[in-house]
């Protein structure tokens, strides 16, 4: 069975039989139009021969071949086409699918950053840090206190939307439970440090480039890929603000975050 999924503006088409990528992929899907994927990805259900106990499959537009544990991924030259074999672990299955995503958002300036994003009345913030930092849970305070939506819980692609940029949920969310199909405009990032007390400041030049530059995720597989993000992430960090928060799980440390950006620019 063949399904369309649109993420962040890309077709990808899916063909599994009646298997499903995962659960969060429903809120991604659209009916197909006649519309051409932007990639598209097929799991193998069998060998197509098996000999000596060998299994055998083949597929002549295979240009690279990956690995994870037992399991493998063929891709195209292009990146618009990937078949994946029978899975031992279906957990990988969500990893090669991101990989063959990611080849082509980067592609369309669509840089991937480890990070929850909150929109309160529909202007995105940038939670940033390393796990167990507590970046879901700076969003989920801010939809308890200011009724924002989470958009994603882990993972985000920031796209160059004209003179700014626009924040994406995807299917992949991690851990966190949150995942939305819809884009915000970026109003600010903010990197997290855990703190006895709440305070904030603006970083600027190479300090805001460390701050953010460890959130990002390089394709290091891609011909060109680290120098296009390099690109995207110097956009990026010309275009948003940066601020580094040092903070507590509290309604202070929103309080404090919306008075930085959001106060600042209304005195604009």
């Amino acid at each position: 069975m063949k399904r369309n999924f649109d993420i962040a503006g890309i077709r990808f088409g899916w063909e599994a039989g009646r298997n499903f990528p995962a659960e969060s992929w429903r809120k991604f899907q659209v009916e197909t139009d006649g519309r051409k994927s932007d990639l598209a990805v097929t799991l193998f259900s069998e060998a197509e021969s098996v000999c000596y106990g060998v299994q055998g499959y083949s597929w002549p537009g295979t240009s690279q071949i990956f690995r994870t544990e037992a399991d493998v991924m063929l891709v195209s030259g292009d990146w618009s086409a990937g078949r994946i074999l029978p899975l031992e672990n279906p957990r990988n299955l969500q990893a090669f699918l991101i990989q063959m995503f990611y080849s082509t958002a980067v592609r369309r300036g669509l840089l991937q950053l480890h990070g929850a994003l909150a929109a309160p009345e529909g202007r995105g913030l940038l939670f940033l840090g390393p796990s167990g930092i507590g970046k879901t849970t700076q969003a989920e305070l801010w939809n308890c206190h200011r009724g924002a939506v989470i958009v994603n819980g882990d993972l985000v692609f920031a796209q160059e939307i004209g003179t700014g940029f626009l924040g994406w949920g995807t299917p992949w969310h991690g851990s966190s439970a949150y995942c939305e199909n819809i884009g915000v405009p970026l109003w600010a990032m903010i990197v997290l440090k855990q703190a006895e007390h709440n305070a904030i400041r603006r970083l600027e030049g190479f300090e805001k480039v460390a701050a953010v530059s460890g959130s990002v995720f390089y394709p290091r597989w891609l011909d060109g890929g680290m120098e296009l993000c390099l690109y995207l992430l110097d956009r990026l960090l010309g275009r948003i603000p940066v601020y580094e928060l040092s903070c507590r799980p509290d309604e202070e440390a929103v309080r404090l975050t919306e008075e930085a950006v959001f106060g600042e620019y209304k005195s604009r």
